[in-house]
């Protein structure tokens, strides 16, 4: 397992930006792949992007397509989440995870982040 440390959430107005970091321990970061996550109150958790272990390949929910961008540096073993156009459905508590094969069930989870997107 790695662990993971999520920053960078906070308070937006609807149509700003903020960008999500989450640095991961150990050497063995490029073997993971590696997803956000959110969950709003009174709603299950949602994978929002996943990246592949080398960032060749990615995907996003049908909700934040056009809007985010997930990448990583496997040199600084961290993974980034770009969020643009923010809108107020955003708002959510934001996780990072990981796992050595898929994001079903991912193996490692993040303390997550709070985002707020006032209108």
């Amino acid at each position: 397992q790695v662990q993971l440390v999520e920053s960078g959430g906070g308070l937006v107005q609807a149509g700003g930006s903020l960008r999500l970091s989450c640095a991961a321990s150990g050497r063995t970061f490029r073997s993971y792949v590696m997803g956000w996550f959110r969950q709003a109150p009174g709603k299950e958790r949602e994978l929002v992007a996943a990246i592949s272990r080398s960032g060749g390949s990615t995907s996003y929910a049908d909700s934040v397509k056009g809007r985010f961008t997930i990448s990583r540096d496997n040199a600084k073993n961290t993974v980034y989440l770009q969020m643009n156009s923010l809108k107020p459905e955003d708002t959510a508590v934001y996780y990072c995870a990981a796992d050595p094969k898929l994001l079903t069930s991912p193996s490692s989870w993040g303390q997550g982040t709070q985002v707020t997107v006032s209108s």
